[in-house]
């Protein structure tokens, strides 16, 4: 594909980049630049969709009957990597990136008008309800109970690894509604308010000191059947398109944004250490590799197609260079990725740094994106779809 600019695409650009030049306050560039992980606090998130909702420019992605922008992958692409070179704070990928496809993919008329609005504006915000003690890459193992009573489905059980659950209004949800039928059959794709009597939501802190994660309880928790996304007992193949959207999503131009900053960085302060630039250098050449199948993902996703195999390399690529990217992170931080400093995280902390200020998130990052090999399907899991689906074994 070629990824060459035409004039239109420069002045399309351009409008981005004066945008954001107009738009993304100080603060907001710099929570994006701080971000330990792919979430970001809501406080920062939601004022930042609140300004792309208003523009029109909030779900790039989705289509423009229910509120997308109708711009062509070309555009999707330079609009993420103009975001992620000026700092804006990702936003949070419950809603937008992954039950939001699914609702427009699954949903009934009435579903689709009362969640998506919602989802675009911030004033529904989502957590995802996958994972349990036991079933977390072997999702189809999950136990979480619901049994049928009248119209409403009775569920109990837990969930975990539950990020922002405890900043979320809403879950959607898998759950075992028959226990008798393969695994795989007997699930359920729910939509539910979280402030439903019987659930109780408790922090995980994460090895970077972090509060990201939750276990969630459900008591006796009852929730209409009208949640209900698709078929009962065809949840499954709810879950298998979310996975999909979830495992796609562009994210080198972030990548690029992180491992230039780190060049920068080493070019000014290391530029001895010969080893570490050409590590530098090959971690570059594999952003541009990811480029590559990106737009043949998105290519897809215009074509009205789900992305399918194609998103569980990308899953594979993306997140283990992320790794790659962090750990020459680290390497670059010394001595100065042992202390423990939280406070300087926040945008707009005025407390000392010890060591670079560049790179003062590098090994909270590199903790947390540990896990970016398992969430999501682990890579393990990710090699066997692509096996199966691309090379027929």
């Amino acid at each position: 594909m070629n990824l060459d600019l035409t004039a239109e695409d420069i002045e399309f650009r351009n409008e981005v980049r004066a945008f954001l030049s107009a738009n993304l306050t100080a603060d907001l560039a710099a929570a994006g630049r701080l971000a330990t992980s792919v979430f970001i606090e809501p406080e920062f998130t939601l004022p930042w969709q609140r300004i792309l909702h208003a523009r029109g420019w909030v779900a790039p992605h989705w289509p423009k009957q229910y509120g997308g922008t109708g711009w062509d992958e070309m555009q999707r692409y330079i609009f993420a990597s103009e975001c992620a070179r000026a700092g804006a704070p990702g936003l949070a990928p419950m809603g937008l990136n992954m039950v939001g496809p699914c609702i427009i993919g699954y949903g009934t008329p009435e579903q689709k008008a009362y969640f998506l609005p919602r989802i675009l504006s911030g004033e529904d915000y989502w957590c995802q309800g996958y994972s349990e003690p036991g079933s977390g890459s072997d999702l189809a193992s999950l136990q979480l109970k619901a049994d049928s009573d009248g119209e409403h489905y009775v569920l109990n059980g837990s969930k975990i690894w539950t990020t922002h659950a405890h900043h979320a209004n809403k879950m959607f949800c898998l759950v075992r509604t028959d226990p008798a039928a393969k695994p795989q059959l007997g699930i359920t794709f729910l939509l539910l308010d979280m402030d439903t009597p019987g659930i109780k939501v408790e922090p995980i802190i994460t090895l970077a000191g972090e509060h990201e994660l939750n276990q969630v309880f459900f008591d006796d928790v009852r929730v209409p059947k009208s949640g209900r996304l698709g078929a009962e007992n065809d949840g499954w193949s709810v879950a298998k398109y979310l996975l999909e959207f979830e495992r796609s999503g562009g994210s080198s131009a972030g990548l690029e944004a992180v491992l230039g900053r780190l060049q920068r960085h080493v070019q000014a302060e290391l530029p001895a250490d010969f080893g570490l630039i050409r590590r530098i250098g090959e971690l570059a050449m594999r952003v541009e590799a990811i480029k590559t199948t990106e737009q043949r993902v998105l290519s897809d996703l215009t074509g009205g197609q789900p992305p399918g195999p194609a998103a569980s390399m990308l899953k594979v690529q993306r997140t283990e260079l992320m790794q790659a990217i962090d750990e020459a992170g680290v390497q670059a931080l010394g001595m100065h990725a042992a202390p423990y400093q939280p406070d300087a995280w926040q945008p707009g902390a005025n407390v000392p740094v010890l060591g670079p200020e560049a790179l003062v998130v590098g090994m909270a990052r590199y903790l947390n994106n540990r896990a970016g090999s398992i969430y999501g399907g682990s890579n393990e899991v990710q090699r066997n779809i692509m096996a199966k689906g691309v090379l027929g074994l």
